[in-house]
């Protein structure tokens, strides 16, 4: 009984972002989606797919940020996110002195993302958001660059559309 209270899930306080869980791996699955890769251009290599997970990302916690009452999830989520970018640092064998650099350059990437994804999301006419996705995707083809702003307008689209409960919980459709 000791020893279960010691080391067992009793002693242990829930972790907040487990909620938030389901979101994050939605946000993941969504962003490998092989049409993205296939009929967008986009990379099928490690910094296409973090630029997608990224992309992806963006929209939802741009969503977030309408309400304020999201702000706390909005930074759990991001927490989600730079828990599973350390966990793939450290699978792909880079070592602990370089993790918290390299980890420093990705959220700041993320936070690059955002920025251009605001302004260009916002402005409904015209091709900021090709551009910033041809600036801020690794494609294979500029001609991605389109398709993939008119894929990922929709999805803002379906996202800025779902009241909180249903994007906390996940309920994004791709």
């Amino acid at each position: 009984m000791l020893l279960q209270r010691l080391f067992g899930r009793a002693s242990r306080t829930a972790d907040p972002r487990d909620a938030l869980r389901p979101l994050w791996h939605r946000i993941v699955q969504i962003a490998r989606d092989p049409v993205f890769y296939r009929d967008d251009k986009v990379a099928d290599t490690v910094a296409g797919r973090f630029d997608m997970i990224t992309v992806v990302l963006s929209i939802v916690l741009l969503r977030m940020e309408r309400d304020r009452v999201l702000a706390r999830e909005s930074a759990l989520l991001t927490e989600l996110f730079v828990e599973d970018m350390d966990g793939q640092l450290r699978e792909s064998g880079v070592g602990d002195m370089v993790v918290g650099k390299r980890m420093g350059r990705l959220v700041s990437v993320l936070g690059g993302r955002l920025g251009a994804l605001r302004g260009a999301l916002a402005e409904r006419e015209g091709t900021a958001l090709e551009q910033a996705l041809a600036r801020n995707v690794t494609l294979n083809e500029a001609d991605g660059a389109a398709s993939l702003a008119c894929r990922l307008r929709a999805f803002a689209d379906k996202v800025a559309a779902l009241d909180s409960k249903a994007l906390l919980a996940g309920d994004l459709a791709s």
